[in-house]
Formats: structure tokens, C-alpha cells, sequence
């Protein structure tokens, strides 16, 4: 994440600046919002924008699991800390429920209700009513079983209401000042996994590691897809000179060996958001 290079309103697009000002219209008209809050690309950039026009009637919340790394949950305490913004940390079960453990292609749905319906006990007891999350308009064009949660729970999502894209977003993030608009797209560890094979925690640990690895070798979007004793890495192709250097490489291997890997592959595509849907789409 870069911290440098922040534009002006006048580089802003006009199509995106409609947007912005819809944004903090519909964001004025809640007056007391909730904000699931992970500390990616949107959801930052959705409590900014929320804590700037509602001031201290904005509530982060920052879900702790084992589906996310340590790393991305203590990321999060720090921003909101630094945006001086109101916040509580829960802890969700998921791993709990036999439906989401058995990953079925509906797993997303089954972590979200769980999510959500523990915002929601929150809201109600800080005489919340909007409860919003940080999908955007892009999140329509995937495969995205957590969307009917939100809409089953009256859960608002107003980055995807106003149309805003990720290159929107973060355009204006870095207008905003946002450590995070040039963020590596983040989804939760359970996302490594082929649909139908069960969710283990020591599976967690184990792709947490690896990514962990991965990125203090210098590789900044990086996915570890478990398969079994085998480990599919996806990186960006811009960076496969690098991962083919001889050393880089043979340390690599031997590293994700040692989490419990025995075979370590490279995949030839790259990287690309939800690779792990291909299947359901043949």
C-alpha cells in the first residue's frame, strides 16, 4: 500500500464525482449507519466517506475468524484508529456451522448470515438502522451467494447502489488520502479451497502461512489455492520472471514444503478473483 501520489478533485472523472456526491447523499439520508467493516479497498472507503458526513453516528464493525488472516484483522483495528472512528471486534463462528464447513458452492451465504444477523443484534442495540457493507458494483458480475444474505437481512450496500467500480474507488481513496487505494484485492482464506471439500483449521493456518511467505518474498497479489498435499499458486503474470528466478524458486518450494505442502505449482493463468467459481461455470 502506497501512502504518496494523492489527487485532487479536479482529476476525478465526472461520471465518478456524480457518483461520490450520490454516495454521500444517500449516506446523509441513513444518518446512523453500521458499516461491516474488513479494512480492503471498499469497505475503507466506505467508512471514510460515512465518518465524514455522519461524524461519531457511524459504527465499525470488524468480524475476527479463523477464515481471515491475523494480519488483515489487526490492519483494520489500525485504520479505524486512525480515522479516529467508533468500532467493536467480534469473533464469528462459522466453522461452526456444518453447511458452511462442507463448503458447498452456497458457502458464502451461510458465513454472511452469520455475519450479518450478529450486525444485526448490534444495530438494534445501538438504536442503528442501516446496517451497510462494502460490495461494489463490480461484486454484481461474480458469483456471489453472500449477496442474498445481505438482502435477506436488509443489509444496504451504497458503493453498489450509486454503480461505483473498484477503479472508482480507488481513484477516490486516493483523493481521500486512503492508505489502502492501492490495497491487493483481499477474500477470506476459505476462498483457496474447491467447492465440497471440507474447511479444516489447521488448513487455514496452513494457506495463511504460505500467502504469508509469499508476500515477505515480495509478491504483492497472491492466492494459495489447497488442494489437498498440493498447493496452486496464483500471482500476477507481470511477476512470474520473478518466482522463476532458480533461488526464489527452489526457497519456495522448500518453505511451503515445510507448512505441509508436497507439491508446489505455479498456475499458468495468473491471478484472477474467484478462480475457484471456474468449475460451476463448464
Amino acid at each position: 500500500m502506497s501512502k504518496v501520489g494523492r489527487l485532487t478533485m479536479t482529476k476525478i472523472p465526472p461520471d465518478t464525482k456524480a457518483k461520490f456526491e450520490k454516495l454521500k447523499s444517500i449516506l446523509e439520508e441513513m444518518r446512523r449507519v453500521l458499516v461491516a467493516f474488513s479494512g480492503g479497498v471498499d469497505s475503507t472507503f466506505l467508512l471514510k466517506v460515512a465518518k465524514d458526513v455522519l461524524g461519531e453516528n457511524v459504527l465499525a464493525v470488524i468480524a475476527s475468524s479463523e477464515t481471515y488472516p491475523e494480519r488483515e484483522q489487526k490492519e483494520a483495528i489500525k485504520i479505524v484508529g486512525d480515522m479516529k472512528a467508533r468500532y467493536k471486534v467480534i469473533h464469528t463462528k462459522e466453522l461452526d456451522n456444518p453447511d458452511f464447513k462442507n463448503n458447498p458452492p452456497e458457502r458464502c451465504y451461510f458465513c454472511k448470515s452469520e455475519l450479518f444477523s450478529r450486525l444485526k443484534t448490534i444495530a438494534v442495540d445501538e438504536d442503528i438502522l442501516y446496517i451497510c457493507d462494502g460490495s461494489n458494483f463490480e461484486d454484481t458480475q461474480d458469483f456471489r451467494p453472500g449477496s442474498k444474505a445481505a438482502e435477506e437481512l436488509g443489509v444496504r450496500s451504497p458503493l453498489k447502489e450509486v454503480q461505483l467500480v473498484k477503479e472508482e474507488i480507488r481513484l477516490l481513496s486516493r483523493m481521500l488520502g486512503l492508505s489502502t487505494w492501492d490495497k491487493p484485492s483481499m477474500a477470506c482464506l476459505s476462498s483457496r479451497f474447491p467447492y465440497n471439500t471440507q474447511i479444516e483449521r489447521e488448513s487455514l493456518r496452513q494457506i495463511d502461512q504460505a500467502e504469508e511467505f509469499l508476500r515477505a518474498m515480495g509478491f504483492s497479489q497472491v492466492r494459495v489455492r489447497h488442494h489437498g498435499k498440493m498447493a496452486r499458486i496464483e500471482i500476477d503474470p507481470t511477476e512470474f520472471a520473478k518466482i522463476m528466478d532458480e533461488k526464489t524458486r527452489a526457497k519456495i518450494v522448500e518453505e511451503l514444503k515445510k507448512t505441509g505442502y508436497l507439491y508446489v505449482t505455479l498456475d499458468l493463468a495468473g491471478y484472477r478473483t474467484g478462480s475457484m467459481n471456474e468449475p460451476l461455470f463448464e
